[in-house]
């Protein structure tokens, strides 16, 4: 058993478990998926500590993968079931698209840095995921060209309505993400039903904002 694969085991025993996560699926699916994969090289040790790990080296603004804790619980509150074509908004490297691609039918992934995205194509091909299209698009745009979908999920925290994104919501949808519009930062769910849409709060999360779901600077007089 390599090191990493003892890693992964003690990332779920030691984090992912105690903390609620009770979706066996889910559980499988993130034993199932190399983590350090999706890391620069000289990062991989760092893989599977409960950090939001920075992926950005050379980039010009920050990105993270979200630490695991968070991502296990915001999958688990979206209740993914394996028919459902599913939006990762601000992919990274796209670990999490390779976890959610395991539960859903189809995953589209976007990530505004093209850089970026172009890496997480080449990971996932690398990886074998057929279900997962990773496209270069902001996160306040999403994908609607191929909009409607059954879930979609924020990788990091937006501080503004993502209204856009709302709209990209099938009847019945549901969106994930943590909502940094007050302190403290909430991972919520937003639920889409006959043109109504629900907000429910799940559970304390601070994670980094996603860029373009930053709140605007305040005009002051």
């Amino acid at each position: 058993m390599s090191g990493f694969t003892i890693a992964r085991q003690k990332m779920v025993d030691g984090q992912v478990r105690p903390s609620d996560v009770t979706d066996i699926r889910i559980i499988d699916a993130m034993l199932a998926v190399p983590r350090e994969a999706f890391v620069p090289p000289l990062q991989r040790a760092m893989a599977y500590l409960d950090i939001d790990l920075d992926v950005s080296a050379g980039l010009s603004a920050k990105r993270y993968l979200i630490k695991p804790v968070v991502t296990a619980k915001r999958r688990q509150a979206s209740e993914i079931m394996d028919t459902d074509n599913v939006l990762g908004v601000g992919c990274a490297t796209a670990d999490s698209a390779a976890i959610v691609a395991k539960l859903a039918a189809q995953v589209t992934a976007t990530e505004g840095d093209a850089s970026l995205a172009a890496k997480a194509k080449e990971v996932l091909a690398g990886l074998g995921f057929a279900n997962v299209t990773v496209r270069a698009a902001a996160a306040a745009v999403g994908d609607a060209a191929n909009a409607p979908y059954d879930v979609i999920m924020l990788n990091g925290a937006t501080e503004v309505t993502p209204a856009g994104l709302y709209r990209q919501l099938k009847d019945g949808g549901r969106l994930v993400g943590v909502f940094a519009m007050m302190q403290p930062q909430r991972a919520t769910l937003v639920t889409y039903s006959h043109g109504d849409f629900g907000t429910r709060a799940l559970f304390d999360a601070a994670v980094p904002v996603l860029p373009g779901l930053g709140r605007l600077p305040a005009f002051i007089f």
